[in-house]
């Protein structure tokens, strides 16, 4: 009887671990989503528009002038995006300098017309609203 009921409990939480995956799976594949969309705006030199679409603490953190300004500066001399291929994807409820809440770490080997080899980080964050927002990009 003691083995059942070590079985029954061991096959429960195997389950919910599944479950659990496979919510976070769900949650990355839905920021993923968010990320691209997010980032074809940036592709297509619409920088205040990826501004206006990020999430509220993305704005908090930076000016929209000098959002579009860094972006000017930074991504604009790599010329246009050739190629954009996920390298990992990873959910997490908290950052470092960051408030707790819902996250996916998302990196990209992205190849570019001067820059044939980068790596974006992209962190969309679950907004109030159930919405995907990015509020971190980063470049390497």
């Amino acid at each position: 009887m003691k083995k059942v009921l070590a079985l029954s409990l061991s096959a429960f939480l195997v389950g919910l671990l599944c479950q659990a995956a496979l919510a976070d799976s769900g949650k990355e594949q839905a920021a993923q989503a968010a990320a691209l969309a997010w980032l074809s705006l940036v592709d297509r030199g619409q920088y205040a528009g990826s501004w206006e679409e990020a999430s509220t603490y993305f704005k908090g953190a930076v000016t929209r002038d000098s959002w579009v300004q860094s972006l000017n500066a930074v991504r604009q001399p790599l010329g246009k995006n050739k190629s954009r291929k996920l390298l990992s994807s990873k959910y997490t409820q908290t950052l470092p300098g960051a408030p707790d809440g819902e996250y996916v770490v998302i990196q990209y080997r992205t190849t570019f017309e001067m820059k044939p080899s980068a790596v974006e980080t992209i962190t969309p964050m679950l907004g109030r609203d159930g919405e995907w927002r990015v509020s971190g990009y980063y470049i390497r």
